[in-house]
């Protein structure tokens, strides 16, 4: 078995192609079990977010996998393979473990240390093991995965500032809004990333908050919170006008806001400028958007320079992190390589237990028929060694006779040889 990780991420693929790639939280489950049929696969997890859609897999390496799921993933997206290939990367063994354990630290993310991914992961792992998705080591490194990632949080201040992507979307609206007590905020969706830019908004006085989306009950729940009021997603259309800012973050799958939608709004609004903030990926306000004289639309690529500004201050508890990955890593490839040998170590053992049988049977058989005891011992302890060392002494020679030196060290090492002479 392989592990292995394939997928891209905010840095080698732009919006416009993460959202195609990109599994929706009610297909995932139809993904996951597709992805299990293909014929190498023993494991898998699918970890889909706004930045980043990655496959961690259990697999049985052979010559043409990387292009056997490069084509399931294509397929299923209804993809050109070309399309993907040049923005997709691919993990083996040690680099896909170090891979995991930086991703859920926090350590490939857009925002640096950002803590959301680690729920993220967590999310995608649980997904995995209801769909009985999961390989024994696959398990197993997810488990020491967020034991690493706790590790980094507890030992470094990598997650000691509030940067994220809903810190640097309020960043944005406070270098364009002098002061958000006088703005009115529409925020489209409730997930964890909506609920961030509600705190943030809140400790900022805005004028008015009010939040949109699909489960009303949710919205409620985030709008007491926060003091909010809540609206329908079809009531969008006809509130969107009161809106200075819009920021969105939703799981549809098609774009929630339209480019006419916005033209009536700012119509009503006299045009007066409007800031929209478009951080989920598929996107939910169309592109075109951008085209409208008096709307400034933004999306997740857009907040990086902001983001940048924010992690000099994460850059040296970075490199202590990337150290205790490395050294993780290290540790759980040690424990994976140990368990290749537990089949030969049962087997050896099952071996030796049957020749001891053997042996014993033997022994006991004469002593019955009246056979002197210390002969009957001498004779088994006898055979039983010449048994015992027939094996690793046509071992020995082979390697002698071949002038394999580094061969004959292994095999004394393992026999013993070495710290018998010397003791």
């Amino acid at each position: 078995m392989t592990l292995l990780a394939l997928g891209i991420n905010h840095k080698t693929a732009p919006v416009a192609l993460r959202e195609r790639v990109a599994f929706s939280p009610e297909t995932l489950d139809q993904a996951l079990g597709s992805l299990l049929a293909q014929p190498l696969v023993q494991g898998g997890v699918v970890l889909s977010t706004c930045n980043r859609t990655e496959l961690y897999l259990s697999v049985e390496q052979q010559a043409d996998l990387q292009e056997a799921l490069v084509r399931w993933l294509c397929d299923y997206h209804q993809l050109e393979p070309d399309e993907v290939r040049q923005s997709l990367y691919w993990y083996l063994g040690d680099e896909a473990v170090s891979h995991l354990m930086r991703v859920a630290s926090g350590l490939d993310s857009l925002v640096l240390g950002e803590p959301q991914i680690l729920g993220q992961v967590k999310k995608a792992f649980a997904e995995s093991r209801r769909g009985h998705g999961l390989s024994g080591d696959l398990e197993r490194l997810f488990q020491k995965s967020f034991s690493v990632a706790k590790r980094v949080r507890t030992e470094t201040e990598i997650g000691s500032h509030a940067v994220s992507v809903a810190f640097a979307a309020c960043t944005l609206a406070r270098q364009i809004f002098e002061s958000l007590a006088q703005v009115t905020v529409l925020l489209v969706g409730a997930g964890e990333t909506i609920e961030l830019v509600a705190r943030h908004l809140r400790e900022h006085k805005v004028k008015r908050l009010l939040i949109a989306n699909r489960t009303r009950e949710r919205a409620q729940r985030l709008a007491e919170e926060v003091g909010a009021d809540v609206i329908s997603l079809a009531e969008i259309d006809s509130q969107l006008g009161e809106a200075d800012i819009i920021i969105t973050s939703t799981a549809s799958t098609l774009p929630i806001i339209g480019k006419g939608m916005v033209e009536r709004a700012l119509k009503q609004r006299r045009y007066q400028p409007m800031l929209l903030v478009d951080i989920a990926v598929p996107r939910d306000i169309e592109p075109e958007v951008a085209k409208l004289a008096d709307a400034y639309l933004y999306t997740v690529d857009d907040l990086q320079s902001i983001i940048e500004k924010n992690l000099a201050q994460r850059k040296h508890a970075a490199v202590l992190a990337e150290t205790i990955v490395a050294q993780e890593s290290l540790d759980f490839m040690g424990w994976l390589r140990s368990q290749s040998a537990v089949e030969a170590i049962r087997d050896y053992r099952t071996q030796a237990d049957s020749l001891r049988e053997e042996f014993e049977a033997r022994a006991l058989a004469a002593l019955r028929l009246g056979v002197d005891p210390e002969q009957v011992v001498k004779e088994m302890a006898h055979k039983l060694t010449n048994r015992l060392i027939h094996t690793p002494t046509k071992s020995l020679q082979q390697a002698a006779r071949e002038g394999d030196a580094e061969r004959l060290q292994i095999l004394r090492d393992g026999l013993g040889l070495d710290t018998h002479c010397n003791t």
